[in-house]
């Protein structure tokens, strides 16, 4: 099935794209989705950005016998507009680095043409113990080269 609704995105050239609908549940009083639900958003983009390569998260955690694990360590949100119950949002996910111990992703998040949200989310890799490990080589690669061009 070709449509631009697949339940986890698509890749496309410089990176993952995602559309997800604004339920009533994400907004607050005032109508507009609430500043904490577009953390839900981006997560989402992030997440299925990496089932879209391949990658389940579950699995890494089991891999080897260290375990490799995807944590936020910072991220910097630049709010540009509202987004309002029923709106169709796209995020968009795109790896700037990944290697050694950390990826830094760059998110969007757009209803059509109009960024409503910017983020630069900086990840941090470790293990099962929480200390930090190596992003493997092949998955770094796989990353940066989706994030260029298909």
């Amino acid at each position: 099935m070709n449509s631009p609704f697949l339940i986890a995105g698509e890749l496309e050239a410089g990176g993952h794209r995602l559309v997800q609908r604004v339920y009533y549940e994400d907004t607050d009083f005032s109508g507009l989705v609430y500043h904490a639900r577009y953390l839900h958003f981006l997560e989402r983009g992030r997440t299925d950005y990496l089932r879209c390569l391949g990658v389940e998260q579950r699995e890494l955690l089991n891999a080897d016998e260290e375990g490799l694990v995807f944590v936020v360590h910072r991220m910097e949100i630049d709010f540009k507009g509202p987004a309002r119950m029923d709106d169709m949002l796209t995020i968009r996910t795109t790896t700037e680095k990944a290697g050694g111990a950390k990826m830094v992703l760059s998110q969007e998040i757009r209803r059509d043409d109009t960024l409503l949200l910017a983020a630069k989310v900086i990840i941090a890799v470790i293990n099962a113990k929480g200390k930090p490990r190596r992003l493997p080589e092949k998955l770094a690669k796989q990353m940066l080269v989706a994030s260029t061009a298909l």
